[in-house]
């Protein structure tokens, strides 16, 4: 293999490994389902049923409904990334502060058939996020620019089999796409007989999407209608990406990227302790560990992985202030996809804590007005990369975010 292919194959794995993890959301894990659940740490998010949004957690939550019901919000993230103490090819090279907001928006549509079967539709963002360096910062190589968004549109229905158990599923559409950049910046090398201005080398500019097939099931046991509890299981595809794909001044577009996504598994339950109070609880997995291997259509292994399975633990509660305004809070400990010797300066990831609060004001008695609030701090993480070029760079990252999130829900 010449110096030319090993250098192509060692861009792709850099920058695919960013796509894939970006996409699976495995270094900001943001889940942007809705403004309510935002509110409340996304605890109980399944069996609540507060408004149509709950489909996105648990397809046989609809069943709980016995009206037609709209939702459609949106979700801002707000991400902050350090980098400190970098050192690029062992020369410190200063610290550096990037990140940048993305925009998700969701619209969820819930219809009974009868006292027995709904049917619902859905359309949200399982991750949408962008974290882009200066473009004179020196370790461009491993960092540059990543913009990587997922859209979800799901076909779900419920059935009701008696007053206690409900069931339902539903088909998942994912389009994901993604722009990756990778460069040398423009910079002055000193000579014997003066500076030498080198222009700016690009390694990598992806710009591609796919389309992927999933499905998502569920069931709901109600113990009475202050008291139920749910579990879901959703299964995520292989998604094949294709585009524009140039590295090194090389054009290779003839084979798809396979980007293994996780499956995940959810308990959650809600008891309504008072006429004012509720307390609702969450425990999910996320596959992580099926994310083993990078490679292509045509067989070429890419790179292997080492990641983990990962947990969020939620807890929240509700308080039903009087009939205009209902306030939640929740808190989510969401533990990290990454062991260390899996770390990036551009995919920072570790366990991470979640502060959220939220309310909601009811216009009458079918509109409500829905707000939330989350902030996500991150740990300090020590990250070192390196390719057969002889670049490296070694530093310690840290990843927060602030989310927000507005909402408006009707029932018919």
């Amino acid at each position: 293999m010449n110096k030319k292919q090993i250098f192509t194959r060692s861009v792709i794995t850099v920058a695919i490994a960013v796509a894939s993890s970006q996409t699976m959301a495995a270094g900001f894990q943001l889940n942007a389902q809705s403004a309510t659940g935002l509110g409340r740490a996304f605890s109980g998010d399944g069996v609540i049923a507060d408004n149509a949004s709950t489909m996105a957690k648990n397809p046989a939550s609809m069943a709980l409904f016995d009206a037609p019901a709209l939702s459609l919000g949106v979700i801002a993230i707000n991400t902050d990334v350090q980098v400190k103490n970098a050192q690029y090819n062992k020369r410190p090279i200063g610290d550096t502060s990037i990140g940048g907001t993305s925009y998700a928006p969701n619209i969820y549509y819930i219809q009974p058939i009868n006292d027995k079967f709904s049917v619902g539709a859905s359309l949200y963002s399982n991750f949408g996020t962008k974290t882009e360096f200066d473009s004179n910062y020196a370790a461009n190589a491993f960092g540059g620019l990543t913009d990587v968004k997922s859209v979800n549109l799901g076909l779900s229905a419920a059935y009701r089999i008696n007053q206690h158990v409900s069931i339902g599923g539903g088909l998942d559409i994912i389009h994901g796409s993604g722009k990756l950049q990778r460069y040398i910046p423009a910079g002055t090398i000193s000579t014997p007989i003066g500076n030498i201005n080198t222009p700016k080398v690009s390694l990598l500019d992806i710009d591609a999407d796919g389309l992927a097939l999933g499905f998502n099931l569920g069931t709901i046991y109600e113990l009475n209608d202050n008291n139920r509890f749910g579990l879901s299981y959703r299964y995520s595809p292989t998604l094949k990406a294709k585009g524009d794909m140039h590295y090194a001044g090389a054009n290779i577009d003839g084979q798809k990227l396979k980007m293994p996504l996780p499956d995940m598994a959810e308990f959650s339950g809600y008891n309504k302790l008072s006429d004012k109070f509720a307390v609702h609880y969450s425990i999910q997995w996320i596959r992580w560990s099926e994310f083993d291997v990078l490679e292509t259509t045509g067989n070429v292994k890419l790179n292997n992985y080492q990641w983990q399975d990962g947990w969020h633990y939620s807890l929240g509660g509700t308080y039903y202030l009087n009939n205009d305004w209902t306030l939640r809070a929740g808190y989510m400990h969401d533990t990290s996809a990454q062991q260390k010797n899996d770390t990036s300066i551009s995919v920072p990831d570790s366990a991470r804590n979640w502060l959220s609060g939220g309310f909601s004001y009811h216009l009458d008695s079918k509109s409500t007005i829905d707000f939330g609030l989350t902030y996500l701090i991150g740990k300090d993480v020590s990250a070192e990369e390196s390719n057969p070029l002889g670049m490296s760079v070694q530093a310690t990252t840290r990843a927060n975010a602030w989310l927000y999130g507005l909402q408006y829900s009707r029932s018919f």
